[in-house]
């Protein structure tokens, strides 16, 4: 197995791993709640927030951005390198949008590779060399060929379902026979959507890391994206862009600087990290 395909393995295995915690502290917090029926409830919910958010994540992260459609005659040179990407990947032609913003960011969304999107900011393709874009586009052709959206949705309808589990607890208050004591019910709480929100923030992460790595092998050039990775990132400090919490996780850098406590609470993985992993992969790619 070359060094790619393990980091990719690693990655896949280490979100299943997040995933199958997410829904296990889901089903749990409702069984300790009111048995197996409210837990059986919830998770039918989280299902059905699910469903929704899957289906229409594409229409929803547009909208959010403000992105319109770019056309062929606009754009001719970007048709041409996500068609060729495209091909090489084995992937449909996405959908391909334009956010009017100065920040130099990216994203990709819907439900599967014949559904799919990618929005670019105007920013993006004035700061970029033509090699640093095609690195950032593979990126999010990885992301459409991981099915990531779908991930992505599971994961923020668990953590949705969990934390507004938490509340109603607190306001309603749980079955009698509930096995929870005081201090479990205060702990449950506080600690649920805290547990909660740090495992889906883990699962963002995980899936950056693995669209890295696969767009890297799109191109068979990592260093585009690395390249690519540390302008972003300059270009995001330079100009600030306010976009809505719930697609914050979709663009390809966070789109604000964050502040406070990082690592832990953030959406990305550190640009120093992404692109020391990045530069490991040369020797394996050639």
């Amino acid at each position: 197995m070359t060094t790619t395909r393990k980091s990719n393995f690693s990655a896949g295995l280490r979100t299943t791993i997040l995933m199958a915690t997410l829904g296990g502290l889901l089903v749990a917090i409702g069984y300790a709640i009111g048995g197996i029926q409210i837990a059986s409830v919830f998770l039918a919910i989280a299902l059905l927030m699910n469903f929704v958010a899957f289906f229409f994540s594409d229409k929803i992260a547009i909208k959010a951005s403000g992105a319109k459609p770019l056309s062929e005659q606009e754009a001719p040179r970007l048709y041409q390198m996500v068609r060729e990407l495209t091909t090489r990947a084995g992937l449909p032609m996405p959908r391909l949008y334009m956010i009017p913003s100065e920040q130099p960011n990216a994203f990709a969304s819907g439900r599967g590779p014949k559904n799919s999107v990618i929005a670019v900011t105007s920013g993006i393709t004035k700061l970029l060399s033509e090699d640093e874009l095609r690195g950032v586009i593979s990126h999010e052709l990885a992301h459409i060929s991981n099915r990531d959206i779908l991930t992505q949705s599971v994961a923020s309808a668990i953590g949705a379902m969990i934390t507004y589990l938490a509340y109603f607890f607190l306001w309603f208050g749980g079955d009698d026979e509930s096995p929870l004591g005081l201090i479990g019910s205060l702990a449950l709480v506080l600690l649920a959507p805290l547990a909660a929100t740090l495992i889906q923030l883990a699962v963002s992460r995980q899936r950056e890391y693995a669209a890295d790595a696969t767009g890297a092998q799109f191109t068979n050039n990592p260093e585009s994206l690395a390249s690519a990775l540390l302008r972003l990132e300059e270009g995001v400090q330079a100009h600030p862009m306010h976009v809505n919490q719930a697609t914050e996780s979709m663009y390809i850098v966070k789109p604000f600087k964050a502040g406070g406590i990082a690592g832990l609470f953030s959406t990305h993985p550190p640009i120093e990290e992404r692109v020391r992993r990045l530069r490991q992969m040369r020797p394996s790619l050639g």
